[in-house]
């Protein structure tokens, strides 16, 4: 399986709400933390500036362009305005009786217009850790006509479904909000330069990392040794574990004990399979040896582990 395949169909977006705003200068607009939640806004014309609230990784404000999209993967906090000596108004009291709908802020006959498609996805805590613990506090992109009128007929379907909800409109919303997401990571790994970058998205396009990991992913319950790994690449086995490291921040074999791991729970979560068939399916000939690695890992024992997340659902 495709390691992005694989994240994105553990992931489920429980909600998802959209605006557009219909900004005219001088404006501004913060927002609050929301955990589990990932932040987004589409600019359709003008611009602005865009600042992450307490992130120490992006102190300076961001500028903006029409055609320029951003996602805030872990629901930091955020300011965005035409000027930075704007002032700003809180999120919640202008958007929250407009969700699906275009909220108006700014001089009603001031200066420039700007318009921003924005909203926040919900995830399933458990189903979206892995992937947003690997991506950074922001993704930016600017995208192509392609990218943005792919982005714009995504979010047009789901402001309709977000005002006129009918059957299947759960679904329908999480699936849209799903290709939102996988346009803007994608364009995110394509825009990062592998040789120069690290972290598991500049890994993925590796010419030599990358294969590794599919390979590890497409047959998570092999026995993968680091030399078996490196001769597949076609790398002695120091060069390829230094390297490996390097990209991801991890050993091989790390990084797949990791791996086993999410996809174990993946199933305890969502299926009724016996703990020894679990325990096969992510590479552990002996189920006693998988309750001590998953116990190590996730803090519970499986049968504990899966009982806690099955719980609420029944």
């Amino acid at each position: 399986m495709d390691p992005l395949d694989e994240l994105f169909s553990a992931m489920r977006v429980e909600n998802a709400l959209y605006a557009r705003l219909e900004a005219r200068a001088p404006w501004g607009l913060s927002t609050r933390r929301g955990d589990n939640t990932a932040r987004f806004g589409l600019v359709l014309r003008g611009g602005g500036w865009l600042t992450l609230d307490g992130d120490a990784t992006h102190p300076e404000p961001i500028a903006l362009a029409a055609g320029d999209c951003f996602i805030i993967p872990h629901g930091s906090p955020y300011t965005l305005r035409d000027d930075l000596s704007s002032a700003t108004v809180n999120c919640v009291d202008v958007v929250r009786n407009n969700i699906g709908g275009v909220v108006q802020i700014g001089q009603a006959a001031g200066g420039a217009c700007t318009t921003v498609v924005s909203g926040w996805f919900n995830f399933d805590p458990d189903g979206a850790r892995p992937l947003l613990d690997l991506l950074p506090p922001l993704l930016h992109i600017r995208m192509d006509q392609e990218r943005t009128q792919l982005l714009q007929a995504a979010l047009q379907l789901l402001a309709m479904e977000t005002v006129q909800r009918g059957l299947g409109s759960g679904l329908i919303v999480s699936r849209l909000a799903d290709i939102i997401f996988v346009q803007v990571v994608r364009a995110h790994i394509e825009a990062l330069d592998p040789e120069t970058e690290s972290g598991w998205l500049a890994a993925l396009s590796d010419r030599r990392i990358g294969p590794a990991l599919h390979l590890m992913h497409k047959d998570v319950a092999s026995s993968w040794t680091v030399e078996a790994l490196a001769a597949a690449v076609g790398m002695s086995r120091s060069a390829f574990a230094l390297r490996f490291r390097h990209k991801v921040g991890q050993s091989p074999l790390d990084y797949l004990t990791r791996w086993r791991m999410f996809r174990a729970g993946h199933m305890l979560r969502h299926t009724s399979k016996p703990l020894v068939e679990v325990a096969g399916s992510v590479g552990y000939e002996s189920e006693a040896a998988f309750n001590k690695a998953f116990k190590r890992s996730t803090g519970a024992a499986p049968g504990a582990y899966r009982r806690n997340a099955q719980a609420p659902a029944a």
